[in-house]
């Protein structure tokens, strides 16, 4: 193993040893092999990417398939929990009915998935 010494008149021994101590430290570090080293880093990266990022994605896109495919009268829910029925569509947005002549305008992004495919399939 090698090892680093400094002798300079303004450093005392604590640090001389202190200096060849993180050296030693580094040198065992290299030694290990570069890819091994990388290896649980690189492990936690693709669990991460397929246990959590594909499936928010995967999520996503079904979420916009689906809102583009409402239409009128289809029945929704919104994150917010109202339930209606959809009366006009524009651009980006929703005009929904949920009743007694009282309409309500809500963003596409603000349709629940999972709520409003159940409450079309029951009906």
């Amino acid at each position: 193993m090698f090892s680093l010494q400094i002798k300079i008149d303004n450093f005392n021994n604590h640090q001389i040893a202190k200096i060849d101590m993180n050296y030693s430290i580094l040198l065992q570090a290299g030694a290990g092999g570069g890819l091994m080293s990388f290896l649980p880093l690189i492990l936690v990266i693709v669990v991460f990417y397929f246990f959590m990022i594909r499936p928010q994605v995967k999520k996503q896109k079904e979420h916009k398939k689906y809102i583009d495919e409402l239409d009128v009268n289809d029945r929704v829910v919104t994150n917010a929990g109202i339930h209606g029925r959809i009366v006009e569509v524009n651009e980006t947005t929703f005009l929904i009915d949920v009743g007694s002549s009282v309409r309500i305008r809500f963003e596409k992004s603000a349709i629940a998935l999972d709520a409003s495919k159940a409450l079309n399939t029951k009906s």
